[in-house]
C-alpha cells in the first residue's frame, strides 16, 4: 500500500447491508457479470466485518480497520493509524499519524470525498452528521437514499460531478456507501408488493440492479485507481427466527470483499 497511495486514487464501495452467501451465489450463476469481471478471479473474498450495522462497520473502516479475511492468520492491514504495538501492522501497510483514513489521506495530499447513501449518511441529525465530517466534502440527498429505487444511478450522477472538477494533480479518496440492498429492497423483484416486505430473493434483486450500474462508477474514476468493494455487514432473513441486522449471526457478520487496480 506504500507503493499505491500518493499515486493512485482510492475509492471504496461499501454495497450496504450485502450478504456473503447471495452476493457468492449471483457470481456464480453469472448473474452480476460487471462485479465478475473486476473482481480478483471472478469471486469474492469471504470476509469478517468489524461492525454489525453500518455505524460500527463504517467507524471501523474509516480507522483502517477493512473486513478481516475469514481464515485464520494475523492478516496485516492495508491502512492503519500510527498505534504502537498493533498486530496488524506490517512493513507494507500505510500509516497514517490521524485518528481515521480521511484524515490521514488528506494530510497525504488526497481530496477525500464522500456520498452517502443510507441514514447514517443523511446530515439530518447531529449523529447522521458523524461520518460525513470525517471528509472535506460530503453529499447525500433522499435521492441517494433507501427509498429511491435509483439511488445508485443518482450517486454515479453526484460521483462523475465530483471527478469531472477535480485538478488533475490532485488525488482523490472517495467513498460512495450503496443503499440499494439495504431495507427496503422489495421494489427491485419484479411482481413484488410493499405487502409482500423484504425477502432473500428481493435482496438478490437488489445486487442484480447494483451491478448493471456500478460499472458506470468504475468507469468514471480517473487511472490509476484503487478500488475496494465490500460490504459492511449482512442481514438476516428469518434465519434462525432472527430478521435485519446488529445481531451476531453468521449471515451478518460473514460479508463479501474485493479489491483491485483499475490502471
Amino acid at each position: 500500500m506504500n507503493r499505491i497511495i500518493g499515486t493512485h486514487d482510492v475509492l471504496l464501495v461499501t454495497l450496504d447491508t450485502l450478504r456473503y452467501d447471495v452476493a457468492a451465489e449471483l457470481a456464480a450463476a453469472g448473474e452480476t457479470p460487471t462485479l465478475v469481471r473486476y473482481l480478483p478471479d471472478g469471486r469474492w473474498e469471504r470476509r469478517h466485518t468489524p461492525g454489525s450495522f453500518t455505524y460500527a462497520a463504517h467507524a471501523a473502516m474509516l480507522a483502517g480497520f477493512l473486513p478481516t479475511p475469514a481464515e485464520p492468520g494475523p492478516h496485516p492491514r492495508p491502512f492503519a493509524g500510527a498505534f504502537p504495538g498493533s498486530e496488524t501492522t506490517a512493513p507494507g501497510t500505510w500509516t497514517f499519524d490521524a485518528a481515521d483514513l480521511p484524515s490521514g489521506l488528506a494530510a497525504a495530499g488526497y481530496h477525500t470525498v464522500c456520498i452517502g447513501g443510507v441514514g447514517f449518511f443523511n446530515k439530518r441529525t447531529p449523529l447522521g452528521s458523524a461520518l460525513p465530517a470525517l471528509f472535506a466534502e460530503s453529499h447525500w440527498e433522499p435521492e441517494f437514499g433507501v427509498t429511491d429505487p435509483d439511488a445508485l444511478p443518482n450517486q454515479v450522477g453526484r460521483a462523475a460531478e465530483v471527478v469531472a472538477r477535480l485538478p488533475p494533480d490532485r488525488r482523490l479518496f472517495m467513498l460512495v456507501n450503496v443503499a440499494s440492498l439495504h431495507q427496503p429492497n422489495w421494489f427491485y423483484l419484479d411482481g413484488a408488493s410493499r405487502a409482500d416486505g423484504d425477502t432473500r430473493a428481493s435482496h438478490a434483486a437488489a445486487l442484480r440492479h447494483v451491478d448493471a450500474h456500478i460499472g458506470r462508477l468504475f468507469a468514471l474514476m480517473r487511472r490509476p485507481c484503487l478500488v475496494i468493494v465490500c460490504s459492511d455487514h449482512g442481514t438476516a432473513y428469518g434465519e434462525n427466527g432472527h430478521t435485519g441486522h446488529r445481531i451476531g449471526h453468521e449471515v451478518v457478520w460473514t460479508v463479501p470483499y474485493g479489491e483491485f487496480v483499475l490502471s
